[in-house]
């Protein structure tokens, strides 16, 4: 393990920032942790509904589910995009009985990281990055794909979801641009239920098409919940309206979170399984318009964005997955561990190779590591584009630089105490949080550093980009406990 370097106490760090600053002594000494149980029930609780539109005929029936990693079985991601290339043969060998792709768990997942934090109150950051094997550019070129997020901060929590909580904000990608919309925006819909609030999620098909929602960009749904059960019980078209977009956009798959029940029973969602999958794959091409009747509803489970952390870590078996030519290094003070308390990464300074390593050569796209939504550096837009921009790299630059400071005058290295973090390495819990308010201002963000020990226990705090919550479920289908 290499030698940690010097830095001022945590502890005091803390306490200079709270009176030097002003901040909430009060919500210090009121701090208090959600437990794991409740930590998942809130991922679970706020899970996206997401309608999407197909690019599935012509024989590319599948491609447009959600998968996770390994939906092979093969331990291997370097192949993800050729063998999801094969979906449309495992949809119609399943029509015919066992076959060689029976192995396969396709297990339409999003990962997810929970962030725990104390400023006035308990707050929450949700993340749910929707994990697609393939997609298309430009080019006419295929790609690995992995972009995709939905973002929410929850503001103050008192103890099980839906207790008197608030979503502060919610943040989509649309390929490099960071789209967000505030508390009280009519953009902001959602599905509520006994035991979820659910929001309506747009997603583009994977195809190139210029000009328009593509490449399987977000969108919010701006009409309520209640305009699309009309339409289910009626039969209707299945279209949604979205954000900086006129005109309703075609869908033809519901992915729906398998844990809430009631959302389940609506939709008569079901997982895709090897059984299930001719009937849940659409042949929709993305111009065609298709009634509710003909609508795929797809359950999809949650996964931890930890799972895949260790993949990148160089002494972890990285080259099977990933290239070594581009990397990220973070100072860790405490292991990756698995579900079972097993350390799977050592603390200390830690390299993560994030080049995504394609066995075709297609593709050069990196990992979580390397994501400014991993680090909280990414700026926020107020509206979609779909000739691009908006995705400066300035304020995470800066950041890792440490020549910008928040709104409250600290720069990443005098929040965390690491002074010798600037342009040499990410300390394992520096996090920029965000105030929803977006800023035209070059390389400036409004919001703030989460300060010295904010992630631990005492602090009311917790890092879930590093911890493993929700079981693997080994070689099971989607579904099955």
């Amino acid at each position: 393990m290499n030698p940690l370097p010097k830095r001022v106490g945590p502890f005091v760090v803390l306490a200079v920032l709270l009176t030097g600053l002003c901040w909430p002594a009060v919500a210090a000494a009121q701090s208090w942790s959600l437990t794991k149980e409740q930590r998942q029930a809130f991922l679970r609780y706020y899970a996206p509904l997401i309608f999407k539109r197909a690019n599935a005929n012509d024989g590319r029936h599948g491609y447009d589910w959600l998968t996770n990693f390994d939906f092979d079985q093969d331990g291997d991601f370097s192949n993800n995009k050729l063998h999801w290339k094969q979906i449309p043969q495992y949809v119609d060998a399943s029509r015919a009985g066992p076959s060689a792709f029976d192995r396969w768990r396709i297990r339409p997942t999003l990962y997810t990281s929970l962030i725990e934090y104390m400023d006035g109150g308990k707050n929450l950051v949700l993340v749910y990055h929707l994990y697609h094997a393939l997609d298309k550019n430009a080019a006419g070129d295929y790609q690995l794909h992995d972009w995709e997020r939905v973002e929410l901060q929850v503001k103050n929590v008192v103890g099980n979801p839906g207790s008197g909580e608030s979503v502060a904000y919610a943040v989509v990608t649309q390929h490099k641009r960071n789209v967000v919309r505030r508390q009280g925006n009519t953009d902001l819909q959602f599905m509520q239920t006994p035991s979820g609030s659910h929001l309506l999620i747009w997603q583009a098909e994977w195809s190139d098409k210029l000009l328009a929602a593509h490449g399987q960009e977000l969108r919010f749904v701006t009409e309520p919940y209640s305009f699309f059960a009309g339409r289910m019980a009626s039969g209707g078209k299945a279209e949604a309206d979205v954000n900086n977009d006129d005109g309703r956009k075609k869908l033809h798959i519901a992915f729906v979170p398998e844990d809430d029940a009631a959302a389940v029973a609506a939709f008569n969602a079901q997982p895709v399984r090897y059984a299930t999958a001719d009937a849940l794959a659409t042949r929709y091409d993305n111009g065609s318009t298709a009634n509710w009747p003909a609508v795929k509803r797809v359950t999809y489970e949650l996964q931890d964005i930890a799972d895949i952390l260790p993949t990148h870590w160089e002494q972890g078996g990285y080259a099977t997955h990933w290239l070594p030519s581009a990397s990220e290094t973070f100072l860790l003070e405490s292991p990756i561990v698995n579900e079972a308390g097993q350390a799977e990464v050592s603390p200390g300074l830690q390299r993560f190779f994030t080049k995504t390593r394609d066995i075709e050569n297609e593709d050069d796209r990196e990992g979580y590591p390397s994501k400014k939504w991993f680090f909280g550096t990414f700026e926020l837009n107020d509206k979609a584009s779909d000739t691009g921009g908006g995705g400066s790299n300035v304020f995470h630059d800066r950041s890792w630089a440490g020549t910008v400071v928040d709104s409250r005058g600290r720069t990443r290295a005098s929040a965390s105490g690491y002074t010798a973090s600037p342009n040499a390495y990410w300390w394992q819990h520096d996090y920029f949080v965000h105030t929803g308010v977006t800023d035209s201002s070059d390389g400036v963000e409004q919001g703030f550093w989460l300060p010295g020990a904010w992630y631990l226990p005492e602090s009311g705090g917790f890092d879930g980009r590093w911890v493993q919550l929700f079981d693997d479920r080994p070689g099971q289908e989607s579904g099955v406990r």
